[in-house]
Protein backbone atom coordinates (compact mmCIF):
# COMPACT_ATOMS: atom_id res chain seq x y z
CA UNK A 1 0.00 0.00 0.00
CA UNK A 2 1.38 3.75 -0.84
CA UNK A 3 0.38 6.14 1.90
CA UNK A 4 0.65 10.00 1.11
CA UNK A 5 2.75 11.47 3.54
CA UNK A 6 2.00 15.62 4.44
CA UNK A 7 5.70 17.45 5.01
CA UNK A 8 6.12 20.14 6.69
CA UNK A 9 9.00 22.30 5.89
CA UNK A 10 11.76 22.52 8.06
CA UNK A 11 14.61 25.69 8.56
CA UNK A 12 17.73 26.08 9.80
CA UNK A 13 16.05 25.73 13.27
CA UNK A 14 13.08 23.60 13.01
CA UNK A 15 12.96 19.80 11.57
CA UNK A 16 10.81 18.66 9.10
CA UNK A 17 7.42 17.74 10.67
CA UNK A 18 5.58 15.03 8.97
CA UNK A 19 1.76 13.93 8.76
CA UNK A 20 0.03 10.33 7.48
CA UNK A 21 -3.42 11.96 7.12
CA UNK A 22 -4.93 8.71 6.72
CA UNK A 23 -3.16 7.14 9.76
CA UNK A 24 -4.47 9.27 12.84
CA UNK A 25 -2.24 10.06 15.26
CA UNK A 26 0.55 9.24 12.82
CA UNK A 27 3.39 11.51 12.44
CA UNK A 28 7.25 11.84 12.44
CA UNK A 29 9.99 14.47 11.75
CA UNK A 30 13.47 14.36 10.99
CA UNK A 31 15.85 16.69 10.11
CA UNK A 32 16.26 16.36 6.96
CA UNK A 33 14.01 16.07 4.19
CA UNK A 34 15.19 12.18 3.36
CA UNK A 35 15.40 11.51 7.23
CA UNK A 36 11.82 13.22 7.75
CA UNK A 37 10.33 10.23 4.78
CA UNK A 38 12.57 7.13 6.22
CA UNK A 39 11.38 8.80 9.93
CA UNK A 40 7.78 8.89 8.40
CA UNK A 41 8.10 4.90 7.09
CA UNK A 42 8.81 3.72 10.46
CA UNK A 43 5.98 5.46 11.72
CA UNK A 44 3.68 3.99 9.34
CA UNK A 45 4.54 0.56 10.21
CA UNK A 46 4.57 1.04 13.51
CA UNK A 47 1.06 2.40 13.34
CA UNK A 48 -0.28 -0.61 10.86
CA UNK A 49 1.37 -3.14 13.24
CA UNK A 50 -0.05 -1.68 16.36
CA UNK A 51 -3.54 -1.50 14.58
CA UNK A 52 -3.23 -5.12 13.17
CA UNK A 53 -2.19 -6.70 16.53
CA UNK A 54 -5.53 -4.79 18.39
CA UNK A 55 -7.39 -6.05 15.45
CA UNK A 56 -8.44 -3.26 14.27
CA UNK A 57 -9.05 -2.92 10.25
CA UNK A 58 -6.28 -1.22 7.71
CA UNK A 59 -7.62 2.50 6.54
CA UNK A 60 -7.50 2.53 2.65
CA UNK A 61 -4.76 5.17 1.44
CA UNK A 62 -6.41 8.17 -0.14
CA UNK A 63 -4.97 10.73 -3.38
CA UNK A 64 -2.51 12.60 -2.62
CA UNK A 65 -5.00 14.89 -4.89
CA UNK A 66 -7.78 14.47 -2.42
CA UNK A 67 -5.54 15.44 0.59
CA UNK A 68 -3.80 18.51 -1.63
CA UNK A 69 -7.12 19.92 -1.47
CA UNK A 70 -7.12 20.52 2.40
CA UNK A 71 -6.23 23.95 3.65
CA UNK A 72 -4.92 22.94 6.29
CA UNK A 73 -1.93 21.22 4.51
CA UNK A 74 -1.64 24.42 1.66
CA UNK A 75 2.45 24.92 1.30
CA UNK A 76 2.97 21.66 2.39
CA UNK A 77 5.45 18.89 0.60
CA UNK A 78 4.22 15.55 -0.37
CA UNK A 79 6.15 12.03 -0.91
CA UNK A 80 4.22 8.89 -0.40
CA UNK A 81 5.54 6.23 1.76
CA UNK A 82 5.11 2.17 0.43
CA UNK A 83 4.20 -0.32 2.92
CA UNK A 84 3.82 -4.24 2.56
CA UNK A 85 1.24 -5.13 4.55
CA UNK A 86 2.24 -9.06 3.73
CA UNK A 87 5.98 -8.14 6.28
CA UNK A 88 2.99 -7.47 8.52
CA UNK A 89 1.24 -10.29 8.37
CA UNK A 90 1.37 -12.88 11.44
CA UNK A 91 0.29 -15.76 9.26
CA UNK A 92 2.50 -18.43 10.00
CA UNK A 93 5.39 -19.59 7.59
CA UNK A 94 7.10 -22.57 7.70
CA UNK A 95 10.72 -21.98 7.73
CA UNK A 96 13.88 -24.49 8.03
CA UNK A 97 16.76 -23.42 10.39
CA UNK A 98 19.78 -24.62 11.18
CA UNK A 99 21.17 -24.03 14.66
CA UNK A 100 23.84 -25.84 16.96
CA UNK A 101 22.95 -28.51 19.16
CA UNK A 102 23.70 -27.05 22.32
CA UNK A 103 21.76 -24.04 21.69
CA UNK A 104 18.09 -26.00 20.54
CA UNK A 105 18.58 -28.10 23.92
CA UNK A 106 18.44 -24.66 25.65
CA UNK A 107 15.71 -23.37 23.58
CA UNK A 108 13.74 -26.76 24.06
CA UNK A 109 14.24 -26.84 27.99
CA UNK A 110 13.50 -22.78 28.37
CA UNK A 111 10.01 -23.60 26.19
CA UNK A 112 9.45 -26.54 28.15
CA UNK A 113 9.46 -24.52 31.24
CA UNK A 114 7.49 -21.60 29.68
CA UNK A 115 4.84 -23.92 28.30
CA UNK A 116 5.09 -23.07 25.11
CA UNK A 117 6.13 -25.05 21.67
CA UNK A 118 9.29 -24.51 20.26
CA UNK A 119 8.42 -21.91 17.48
CA UNK A 120 5.84 -20.18 20.04
CA UNK A 121 9.06 -19.79 22.34
CA UNK A 122 11.42 -18.69 19.47
CA UNK A 123 8.34 -15.98 18.01
CA UNK A 124 7.73 -14.68 21.85
CA UNK A 125 11.61 -13.84 22.33
CA UNK A 126 11.67 -12.13 19.41
CA UNK A 127 9.32 -9.90 19.82
CA UNK A 128 10.26 -9.28 23.35
CA UNK A 129 13.90 -8.70 22.06
CA UNK A 130 12.75 -6.13 18.96
CA UNK A 131 10.30 -4.04 21.87
CA UNK A 132 13.70 -3.57 23.91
Amino acid sequence: MNYPIAIEPGDGSHAYGVVVPDLPGCFSAGDTLDEAITNAHEAVELWLETVMDDGGAIPAPSSIAELQARAEFAGWIWAVVQVDLARLSDRAERINITLPARVLRRIDAAARAAGESRSGYIARCAVIGAQH
